[in-house]
């Protein structure tokens, strides 16, 4: 499948590693901007009008979220995906809050963040697996802040059959629904293939669904994918 080219603007107050992402992103990502501040992003992103901005939350001049508010009123089609470092919940609330539509740490492998760039540019949203359960923790009882404009469905409502599943559940739901064989999926939550098997058959269970395919149907008709 052809994707098309997106552009792309980096914030992140790391030049060594702006460079070795730019480096890394592939044909279909165009690079069009670099910022290290939060001041410096705000202006590059009006100036540059990209598809998709990748957002270090924690940058010299406050927090990545203080940058989304202040592009959104001037640039409202561009979608922001955290790229962070940091794996804590109140970071991740923070910046979802704030707008972005998706958080990803910055163990992930090049070849998923491209793709998960061209669904934040699509309109989809998209969240490392084991972070996807503090977001629906935060959102699930209620409807999210003024911020939140990109968020996903699943975020703004309780789901009752969600809720069933334990948040280990989740996390193998999420990966199953992406398309991981059972033994990546061990090695991702370090634990072992008969375990994986184990959590898939309770959630099939719960969810009163057959197969792996009609589980993927599942997440994706909940925007969970």
């Amino acid at each position: 499948m052809n994707l098309p080219l997106r552009k792309v603007v980096l914030v992140d107050d790391h030049a060594i590693f702006r460079a070795g992402l730019k480096a890394g992103l592939g044909p279909t990502i165009e690079v069009v901007g670099e910022a290290g501040t939060v001041e410096e992003a705000i202006g590059t992103i009006r100036a540059l009008d990209p598809d998709v901005v990748l957002l270090d939350v924690h940058l010299p001049d406050g927090g990545g979220q203080a940058v989304i508010p202040a592009v959104h009123a001037e640039r409202p089609g561009v979608r922001f995906l955290a790229l962070s470092v940091s794996d804590a919940a109140e970071d991740v609330v923070a910046v979802i809050r704030a707008g972005a539509r998706g958080y990803v740490t910055k163990s992930i492998a090049p070849d998923e963040l491209v793709d998960a760039i061209h669904k934040i540019a699509d309109g989809d949203a998209v969240f490392s697996p084991w972070l996807a359960g503090f977001v629906l923790d935060a959102f699930g009882g209620g409807e999210a802040g003024d911020g939140a404009r990109g968020a996903p469905a699943t975020i703004g409502a309780a789901d009752p059959e969600l809720d069933q599943l334990t948040a280990r559940e989740q996390d193998v739901l999420l990966l199953i629904a992406r398309g991981y064989l059972y033994k990546e999926i061990g090695a991702r939550l370090h634990i072992s293939v008969k375990t994986v098997e184990s959590h898939v058959s309770n959630v099939l269970r719960k969810l009163q669904l057959s197969n792996r395919a009609e589980l993927t149907r599942w997440a994706a008709q909940r925007r969970m994918i």
